[in-house]
């Protein structure tokens, strides 16, 4: 049995994604917080950990992974059952392309620390940094809503029909989405995926509210 631990903060979406496929692996691993809030992971304790100072990181073995993709696709290939994704290789790009546009175009834009750079730098009060958030969303789920409304790939979930990686990054965007007003209406494929997701036990598991250090 592998050891295993999850760095981790409860709201935090990636870590969120991390959460979601070590439950779907069936993988148990201690949960160790860190106060995102509080600055925790600027710490001296925690940058020896990841130097870019990022939640999630996994220790499995010794062996450090940080980046929630990459971990979750080391994770694939370490436990393989249930696979997060396709056996071919045109359906794991395209995978692959669809949880990229929620990793890498929705929350680089939204995560906490470029919300408290809007706020100290630019003086952005509540009210802006949500129409930021907002505006950067709708920017990539508008698009993202079109390519699984219209591609025959797609099933009860984003390809086919069983839970994958875009499914875990759309699952983690929406419980951000809901903490900002964003209403899953507004993208109806998605939010049949998503409430797809919430049926199933490691989705719920994963939510933030079900988190140790969850307040």
């Amino acid at each position: 049995m592998s050891e295993i631990r999850l760095h981790s903060y409860f709201r935090s979406s990636t870590s969120v994604r991390v959460r979601v496929a070590l439950a779907m692996k069936g993988l148990d691993y201690d949960y160790v917080a860190w106060n995102l809030r509080a600055a925790e992971q600027r710490s001296s304790d925690f940058l020896a950990i990841n130097p870019q100072g990022l939640v999630p990181a996994l220790e499995v073995d010794g062996l450090i992974l940080r980046q929630s993709l990459p971990i979750i696709e080391y994770l694939d290939e370490r436990f393989p059952q249930p696979a997060l994704l396709p056996s071919d290789s045109a359906g794991r790009a395209r995978v692959r392309a669809l949880a990229a546009m929620i990793a890498c175009e929705v929350h680089p834009l939204n995560n906490l620390r470029v919300l408290r750079y809007l706020q100290s730098t630019f003086a952005a009060d509540t009210e802006a940094q949500a129409a930021w958030f907002c505006h950067w969303t709708r920017a990539t789920l508008d698009p993202l809503e079109s390519i699984v409304a219209s591609a025959p790939e797609t099933g009860v979930f984003c390809h086919g029909d069983q839970p994958g990686l875009a499914d875990i990054c759309v699952f983690a965007q929406f419980l951000n989405n809901r903490r900002f007003g964003l209403a899953d209406s507004e993208w109806p494929v998605l939010a049949r995926i998503h409430a797809a997701c919430m049926e199933i036990a490691a989705f719920r598991a994963a939510e933030p509210d079900m988190q140790p250090d969850a307040k």
